[in-house]
């Protein structure tokens, strides 16, 4: 059971990230190639990762076990700078991580492996090996990344996005009570405490420092915090799941549907997040017309859609704001270069 204690400072001090983050992703990503589990959300990414990777894997094995523990260091607080800025800033910020700290939480996690154990000696020789190692580590992350992660960055944006929006609404509804409440099922709010199965007991006080909200597309089934206390408090958690990941192109057969006047009403007013009954009154149509519309453009994969109580909220991916703007581009490696393809 996770328990994280609030105090009135801490409810007002609760805040969203403002996107998903490269190396939670990165890290949490590891765990889904290596099981079976999620089918319809992770199998065919699962399966284009797996033969996009033809690189050394056993250093992130060793450090990210498929449950339990791993190294706190992994996802330092830089990497929440977005796709470009966050991916290079996390992993620069990893490579400075104090020696110190590297020994302390691979004690940690040797500690916490079956029998102690150390497969292949990766750990020790991380711990005791200095910049060089951990430069190694970095490399192999970022290699990872490219080939898990990088191309599907998108669709995860704009899932992560849509739950944002999501949450950010109930937060202007009912506030922070209500922001906690909305919040997916594994996680439970009976105020002053916010509660979710765990795999191990954890009491968090966060002490008036407040709680950063974090979704994330490669979290599954619990939440995940920081082992130590005293760093930041972020609370990772699962974004919802309509569909699998996809390599995502420009245009598509579907775009061809996008015609009239009426349809680019109906994307504008989805810019920044509608329900369905606002889309309706917003254009002047009907509510099931409103609900055909945002049909096709979520179908073209303009739009994503969440269900939250007896209402949706419609926003936009990235192709649909970029669309918006006139085909100008967003901003991230994949507006500069398009997407990365096996």
């Amino acid at each position: 059971m996770l328990r994280i204690h609030f105090t009135g400072k801490d409810l007002g001090g609760v805040r969203m990230a403002a996107g998903p983050d490269p190396l939670w992703e990165t890290i949490l990503s590891f765990h889904r190639i290596r099981d079976r589990r999620g089918p319809l959300a992770y199998g065919e990414w699962r399966r284009e990762t797996r033969t996009r990777l033809n690189g050394e894997t056993s250093l992130l094995s060793a450090l990210v076990p498929q449950r339990g523990y791993f190294p706190d260091f992994l996802t330092p607080a830089q990497g929440r700078l977005g796709f470009d800025a966050g991916l290079e800033a996390g992993l620069e910020a990893l490579r400075a991580t104090p020696h110190e700290r590297i020994r302390a939480e691979l004690a940690l996690l040797v500690m916490g492996n079956e029998r102690g154990r150390d497969p292949g000696g990766r750990l020790a020789s991380l711990a005791d090996g200095g910049s060089d190692r951990v430069g190694r580590l970095v490399e192999a992350l970022r290699v990872y990344h490219r080939a898990a992660v990088e191309p599907y960055w998108p669709h995860i944006r704009a899932r992560a996005e849509a739950d944002r929006a999501l949450r950010g609404r109930a937060l202007l509804d009912g506030g922070a009570d209500e922001l906690l409440s909305t919040l997916p099922p594994m996680l439970r709010w009976r105020s002053p405490v916010l509660e979710a199965d765990y795999p191990v007991h954890r009491e968090l006080r966060l002490d008036g420092r407040g709680l950063l909200l974090q979704p994330s597309f490669f979290c599954r089934s619990t939440p995940v915090v920081h082992r130590d206390p005293a760093l930041p408090p972020v609370l990772v958690y699962p974004v919802t799941h309509s569909d699998a990941p996809a390599v995502t192109e420009r245009g598509g057969p579907t775009l061809g549907r996008l015609v009239g006047h009426t349809r680019s009403a109906v994307l504008r007013a989805i810019e920044h997040g509608s329900t369905t009954s606002e889309l309706a009154r917003r254009t002047g149509v009907s509510l099931a017309s409103a609900s055909q519309h945002a049909c096709v453009l979520r179908e073209a994969g303009l739009v994503v859609t969440l269900r939250h109580g007896n209402a949706v909220l419609h926003t936009l991916t990235p192709l649909g704001a970029a669309l918006l703007r006139g085909g100008r581009p967003s901003e991230g490696l994949y507006a500069r270069n398009g997407p990365v393809t096996s």
